[in-house]
């Protein structure tokens, strides 16, 4: 082939390809010339929908979803094009293959798209639970301005027919918080929220006994209306008595059950206290000692007395470590923060008196007190495993009420929840406590020393104790190992 045939031939697959790329719908070029609507339903890499209006470049439209939730499914549909300058509609049809009173869709025929409005949004709605495994198919039929062309501009991949196929339904409840301190005074309300990850049908909660009480005070129990929300439900907490004795912790629990249709996972015990009253000066402010939110990366550092390699050692562990967020009228509050604004609004408070500890951000865990060493073999999501971050997890007592360098330290008494993953996925609710003592052992070096008591039969066989040392920096003194037995891993949780 001459030099001039090999240019030619160069150039025609070049012209080749840039006329079939030059439709390439997936990069949604609002310029393009051919406007064209189509189901733009993403999937992230955890197999969730991304919801409109979040986006993700990096993730292409699929035709199929399989959905396992009760809640709104939504389906978003795109036209792509310049701004409109007058609103286009278009038509689409839906069928099932079961029960088509089992969900319901709005619109139900008819999206509309306007001026910058490109993208139009289905919700599949669910109100009552399906039987049998069935599917729902949705197609793009017209549209208004016969220039915008229905589904994707090649035939590959349309997108102008999207399919939901109901699978078994997998519907759960949990605490999202698992403890709440009250003042203890008649008509002092709290609220707190119950979340369903996959939703939940109204129909079925209703008359539902979720909860069982072990009740340390009067109360009145009432909750909102359901409306559209189905992520979660919030309860109102009512004290209906004033108590007085400043020497008693009064303390009730409430437990959610597990049902046919709903799993009781996560956090299933929430915890609703007022302690025994102690005089404590906010400006000791031992808590501050052991955090710093100037530094993102700021840790504690522990030791646990456990075994490694069959033989009991310190073994080291670290953890991120937050104080504990109040309101102004709190006993305990000291204020952190004014931002640096006169409105007293904005202000932030921390406890003086508690530490806890949790990830800097998403739905990871750490390790509380060495917990993930205990629990091998535990998932480590916080969906699951909720007691590796415990957010309010130490309190201090200083010396006389005032001291700046020693104290008892508590563990705060609550229940936590280690869990697994898989098949055969189990949950256990540890009770946890304990008593120790804080120091300064060198100029800002701060030890707290203590022993952790967690209780659970079917993991431990009843309670089970372990030695901890807590330093606020890394350069702490080597700790002498102790003449005692330690724990060990729990391998088959």
């Amino acid at each position: 082939m001459n030099r001039i045939s090999k240019i030619i031939s160069v150039l025609s697959i070049i012209i080749i390809l840039f006329q079939s790329c030059s439709k390439d719908d997936y990069k949604l070029d609002s310029k393009s010339v051919d406007p064209f609507v189509r189901f733009n339903f993403l999937i992230t890499s955890a197999g969730v929908p991304l919801e409109y209006p979040k986006i993700n470049t990096g993730l292409l439209p699929v035709s199929s979803f399989e959905n396992k939730s009760v809640k709104t499914l939504k389906v978003p549909v795109t036209l792509t094009s310049t701004t409109l300058k007058s609103p286009v509609t278009v038509s689409f049809s839906s069928v099932t293959s079961g029960d088509a009173n089992s969900y319901s869709m709005n619109p139900e025929s008819e999206l509309i798209f306007e001026g910058n409005k490109l993208t139009d949004t289905i919700f599949v709605s669910f109100d009552k639970r399906w039987k049998d495994q069935q599917t729902i198919t949705m197609k793009l039929e017209n549209a208004s301005d016969p220039l915008v062309h229905i589904g994707n501009l090649n035939t590959q991949a349309p997108h102008n027919i999207f399919t939901v196929t109901l699978g078994e339904a997998a519907t759960s409840y949990t605490f999202p918080e698992n403890q709440f301190t009250i003042k203890g005074l008649a008509g002092e309300k709290i609220d707190f929220k119950v979340n369903f990850p996959n939703g939940f049908i109204p129909s079925e909660i209703e008359n539902l006994e979720i909860f069982s009480f072990l009740n340390g005070f009067d109360y009145s129990l009432t909750h909102d209306d359901y409306g559209d929300n189905r992520s979660f439900i919030t309860y109102h907490l009512t004290l209906l008595e004033n108590l007085s004795n400043e020497d008693v912790r009064y303390q009730t629990k409430i437990t959610l059950k597990s049902t046919p249709n709903y799993i009781a996972n996560g956090n299933t015990i929430l915890t609703i206290e007022k302690p025994e009253k102690s005089t404590r000066d906010v400006l000791a402010n031992p808590a501050s000692k052991f955090y710093n939110l100037a530094n993102s990366n700021y840790q504690t550092y522990g030791v646990n007395w456990f075994e490694r390699s069959d033989a009991c050692v310190w073994q080291a562990f670290n953890v991120f470590t937050f104080p504990v967020v109040v309101t102004k009228d709190n006993q305990n509050a000291i204020l952190y923060s004014d931002k640096g604004t006169a409105n007293t609004n904005d202000d932030v408070y921390h406890d003086a008196f508690k530490i806890g500890f949790n990830v800097v951000a998403g739905s990871s865990t750490v390790n509380s007190f060495n917990l993930k060493r205990w629990f091998p073999n535990a998932s480590t999501a916080a969906a699951i495993s909720p007691g590796f971050n415990i957010k309010s997890a130490l309190e201090f007592f200083p010396e006389n009420g005032n001291s700046k360098t020693n104290g008892i330290v508590l563990v705060i008494p609550q229940d936590i929840t280690i869990g697994t993953s898989g098949t055969n996925a189990k949950s256990y609710s540890i009770a946890i406590e304990g008593e120790g003592t804080y120091k300064e052992i060198s100029p800002d070096l701060f030890e707290i020393s203590f022993e952790l008591k967690l209780t659970n039969t079917a993991l431990f066989g009843g309670t089970v104790t372990s030695k901890y040392k807590i330093y606020n920096k890394n350069s702490f003194p080597t700790v002498v190992p102790l003449d005692e037995p330690c724990r060990k891993a729990i391998i088959d949780l």
